[in-house]
């Protein structure tokens, strides 16, 4: 199993920074989507990815602006994300995740911790984007 967290903090409110990540049906603003599907009662969703990986989320946690998590479950893996919101120095954001994946494979054990590492930063910067602060 890999855990890897990422801390962040921004300018925006931490309520926008939530819209922002929460929003499922608003993701253009992600580099490494194609697409987001969501179930009817929007607890379930898959993202397809730029190169085609379709990965299942289920919410399990969604308190606003303080605290969102899903299980995620792929064809090469499956883990847990938790999102924390913290309202930071003049009303800006800080934001810490951390994901926890087990690959199905020990060839992909060898290099998950790095990859997540890669698209936890990439994630950072497509949101620093979306929200004007990118610098």
């Amino acid at each position: 199993m890999a855990e890897v967290t990422i801390r962040a903090e921004f300018q925006t409110s931490v309520e926008t920074v939530w819209n922002v990540v929460t929003d499922n049906e608003r993701y253009g603003w992600r580099s490494d989507l194609e697409k987001i599907e969501l179930s009817e009662d929007k607890n379930m969703f898959t993202e397809i990815s730029c190169g085609g990986i379709k990965t299942n989320f289920t919410i399990t946690e969604k308190k606003p602006f303080e605290r969102y998590a899903f299980d995620m479950k792929n064809k090469n893996m499956q883990g847990r994300w938790i999102g924390k919101f913290v309202r930071g120095g003049n009303g800006g954001c800080i934001i810490e995740f951390t994901e926890n994946v087990t690959a199905f494979s020990p060839f992909l054990n060898l290099f998950v911790k790095s990859y997540l590492k890669k698209q936890q930063k990439q994630y950072v910067k497509d949101l620093k984007k979306a929200l004007g602060e990118e610098g």
